[in-house]
């Protein structure tokens, strides 16, 4: 049965006044996900962001019953300060938004690592809200127990991540995350002052340890709710030196990520620990309901070490759920149905 009629949709995404013009669902890199709404009859239509129209934006999004959005947190010197509270707006007036911007607090942060670490995908994790706990024990830690990555709260593509492994006579060596990065040695107490610019008011320093089997590739989940869409396989370059060649070189180029479906049989014993334990489980830790989750979004996870019986284990490094692109082919037909099971909650909420 098909929703409503119409049963409308908004996909957002940052752009500038060109972009905006111009925008179509058959030329907009979400085709395939407009394609899929269409197919279970709702109406789907591009809205071009830019901070300079928010309020023209907020207007657009008002005659909406849904927003998904797709918009990183940092990018090219722009953030969401002006788009989180339009968001939030939109949705107190009645239009359902996927992610919220405060299910995204939650989940999209890289505080969800410290709070969910007594999960079984988590680590040796810390967290540092002030410069003054920041100094007090990450010297000491970073000491005693190797080789640590440290991540700024709120970011994408790499910014804020950082390898870092101590030296002699208080030197560290650094590597940021971002492609092109080079090793950099110098003081650490040059290096935490660095960092000390991501604990603004609302932000933190996550600290991890760093995992060894990192050349062993990255594995994106890709949810959609709290059921696995597909996943995605990558060889990282992100925290591994670059060749003699340089950073710009074919050899220090991410593999290709590779995409599979929800059943690939690599990664069965993962799906059952996020749909039956770690998802629950993040869920319940943060205070979130199946109806917050997100519509799509992603967990990262890296190789931890062989159990004894050779089995794979799984550390989570990051959640994405501002802007989770690209997706696995399965991945717009479970997006389409879970607008339209939205849809459907919707219309019943409406009868009296």
């Amino acid at each position: 049965m098909a929703p409503r009629t119409p049963y409308k949709v908004a996909i957002l995404f940052r752009g500038n006044d060109e972009t905006r013009r111009t925008a179509t669902p058959a030329n907009s890199r979400f085709h395939r996900v407009f394609e899929a709404l269409a197919e279970l009859g709702i109406e789907a239509v591009p809205a071009v962001y830019a901070d300079d129209i928010v309020d023209e934006v907020r207007d657009q999004l008002l005659a909406f019953d849904g927003v998904l959005v797709w918009v990183d947190p940092i990018h090219e010197g722009m953030n969401r300060a002006v788009l989180d509270p339009m968001l939030r707006d939109v949705a107190a007036r009645g239009t359902w938004v996927s992610a919220h911007p405060d299910t995204i607090l939650k989940m999209g942060v890289k505080e969800v690592l410290f709070r969910t670490k007594h999960l079984g995908w988590g680590t040796d994790t810390y967290l540092y809200r002030t410069a003054a706990e920041f100094r007090a024990a990450f010297p000491a830690r970073l000491g005693s127990a190797g080789p640590r990555v440290l991540k700024q709260n709120r970011g994408n593509g790499g910014q804020g991540v950082w390898k870092v492994e101590s030296l002699a006579a208080g030197t560290v060596r650094v590597l940021h995350a971002q492609r092109g990065s080079v090793p950099e040695e110098m003081r650490l107490d040059d290096f935490m002052t660095r960092c000390e610019a991501y604990l603004t008011p609302d932000g933190c320093v996550l600290d991890q340890a760093f995992q060894k089997r990192l050349p062993d590739g990255m594995i994106r989940c890709y949810m959609g709710a709290d059921k696995v869409v597909g996943y995605g396989h990558q060889f990282i370059k992100a925290l591994i030196p670059p060749p003699p060649e340089g950073p710009d070189s074919p050899e220090a180029q991410p593999g290709p990520r590779i995409m599979h479906g929800a059943d690939a049989a690599p990664f069965q014993a993962l799906r059952v620990k996020m749909e039956t334990e770690w998802v629950p489980g993040m869920m319940a830790t943060l205070g979130l309901d199946a109806g917050s989750l997100p519509i799509i979004w992603d967990a990262d996870f890296l190789y931890g070490p062989r159990t004894a019986s050779g089995e794979d284990t799984y550390v989570l490094c990051e959640i994405n759920v501002s802007s989770v692109f690209a997706i696995p082919d399965q991945a717009p037909a479970a997006i389409a149905r879970l607008v339209l099971a939205r849809s459907r909650g919707a219309a019943a909420s409406a009868v009296p």
